[in-house]
């Protein structure tokens, strides 16, 4: 597996397990929780994005090998 793929997966796990603490603590009124909610999704997004452009970045240096291959 591809370190962008495992960056993507755990920021959308980290997204999605911040999401769920907010809103426990929002419906308890927990502010502590709630606070930890927010950092984690923007922490899991932040690292979503990360590997969103390491994406990027390996399928252009793919299509360079592959030209590179050609000549």
């Amino acid at each position: 597996m591809r370190s962008s793929t495992k960056d993507t997966t755990k920021g959308a796990l980290h997204e999605a397990k911040g999401k769920v603490k907010e809103s426990i603590g929002s419906t308890f009124r927990n502010v502590s929780l709630e606070a930890e909610g927010k950092g984690e999704k923007v922490a899991g997004k932040v690292q979503k994005n990360i590997g969103k452009a390491e994406k990027n970045i390996e399928d252009d240096l793919d299509v360079e090998r592959s030209r590179k291959g050609r000549i």
